[in-house]
């Protein structure tokens, strides 16, 4: 091997990584440290990015249709915000004043209904083994105390809410931070939401003064790529939660089933969570019928995977259509790493997110047999459609070399701007 300054370049950064990751590794400890006093640092600002993410979608729909005002007023853009913040919060504050009610008169309500609900189990096994005394013996030995039952429940969560709190003034300190975290969080994100072609073109000054301009053109294209699929996912998860809960609501009040209002919305919320969500729904309500008249479980049973049925294959592919462009197996793969990662966080973030390392890894691989002349059969055998179906990055085909690459970038810059 010839010593030239090209191969002595590369040898010293060698050298370099090879000691930086042994120093790490001594003081992994140290690093772990300095990492989440960091992390405790800059939360605030991450929390107030992804606000202003959220709050984006429905304020940039919203500031498109504001023709009210001109195009170039200044009064556009601050009123379709005060706009979009009046509309979230009023939805909060609207689902919490209509449910907590609901959720305490149906706790209240348990408290009188489950021995009722036993009493008549058990009335029903005497009359099923009547002809078996021995049974019969064992089951009127067994009694149990409810008003007992409720005081030790009330009592475990006192004492749990105790252990975890541990002190007033722990918990006082963690409200204080959580509160001026959120606080300074809203703040960054309004001045994001205010200013955000401004800090576009600032982050692409820098990335273009530090980096060479290839590097540059990728990662805005993978920018433009992961803010489009996000978007899409967070639309259509919305979209398909309001369509699910309302239809749950008028069809149990039409069939006079319980709790429709509750179960509505409760179905609604739990519906944001991809495959598994509406599942917990169905859990809760048939607990909740379950001690008002079993029949009634039954039927909202049935009624509850009819209308998945009718909303999954006929009125979601209309109404929001492939949001992510991810396949059913990796949407199942990516809920499951992201639950036992990150809990229900890590199941709405990792669909996204895995479908923007689906396309980056369709991407290369599509460049790669461009290159090699392979053609697209490779590619969709491996990972699936290049995006015909959905109108995707590769509708047009695969092409050779650079211009798979700049195909793909001038799809994703104009997906962005036509968002805007």
């Amino acid at each position: 091997m010839e010593l030239n300054s090209d191969t002595m370049k590369k040898i010293r950064g060698l050298i370099v990584f090879t000691v930086v990751i042994v120093v790490a590794g001594i003081n992994y400890r140290r690093l772990v440290d300095v990492a989440a006093g960091l992390m405790h640092i800059v939360w605030p600002f991450i929390l107030g990015a992804a606000i202003a993410f959220i709050l984006n979608v429905p304020m940039r729909n919203i500031e498109r249709h504001l023709t009210v005002f001109g195009q170039g007023s200044r009064l556009r853009r601050p009123v379709s915000l005060v706009v979009t913040i009046l509309l979230v919060t009023g939805g909060l504050f609207l689902v919490i004043f209509v449910v907590a009610p609901q959720l305490v008169k149906t706790f209240m309500n348990l408290q009188s209904s489950i021995p009722v609900f036993f009493a008549g189990v058990r009335d029903e096994a005497e009359r099923l083994f009547a002809s078996n005394p021995q049974i019969l013996e064992y089951m009127n030995q067994m009694e149990v105390n409810w008003q007992e039952v409720f005081q030790n429940m009330v009592a475990f969560l006192k004492s749990g809410a105790g252990t975890m709190l541990n002190t007033t003034f722990s918990a006082a300190v963690s409200i204080v931070s959580g509160v001026s975290s959120f606080l300074i969080g809203f703040i960054f994100a309004i001045y994001i939401l205010l200013q955000k072609e401004t800090l576009g073109r600032q982050i692409k000054k820098v990335l273009e003064a530090f980096l060479p301009e290839p590097a540059v053109g990728r990662i805005l294209d993978i920018t433009a790529l992961t803010e489009r699929t996000f978007s899409h996912f967070l639309t259509g998860q919305c979209a398909e939660a309001v369509i699910l809960g309302t239809m749950f609501f008028v069809v149990l009040t039409v069939i006079r089933l319980p709790y429709a209002l509750l179960i509505g919305v409760l179905i609604a919320f739990t519906a944001l969570i991809p495959i598994f969500g509406a599942f917990v729904g169905l859990a809760v309500g048939v607990f909740l019928m379950l001690m008002v008249n079993p029949m009634d479980a039954l039927i909202f049973t049935i009624t509850f995977f009819v209308l998945q049925q009718i909303e999954g294959n006929l009125i979601y592919p209309y109404v929001v259509g492939n949001s992510v462009g991810l396949p059913s197996i990796w949407v199942l793969v990516a809920v499951t790493v992201g639950g036992s990662m990150m809990g229900i966080v890590g199941m709405l973030i990792f669909i996204p997110l895995c479908s923007v390392l689906y396309a980056l890894l369709r991407d290369g691989v599509n460049t790669r047999l461009g290159k090699k002349g392979g053609g697209t059969a490779v590619c969709e055998d491996a990972c699936g459609p290049a995006g015909e179906k959905d109108g995707g990055p590769g509708a047009a085909g695969v092409k050779t070399g650079n211009d798979t690459r700049e195909s793909l970038g001038e799809y994703y810059k104009t997906e962005i701007t036509k968002q805007r």
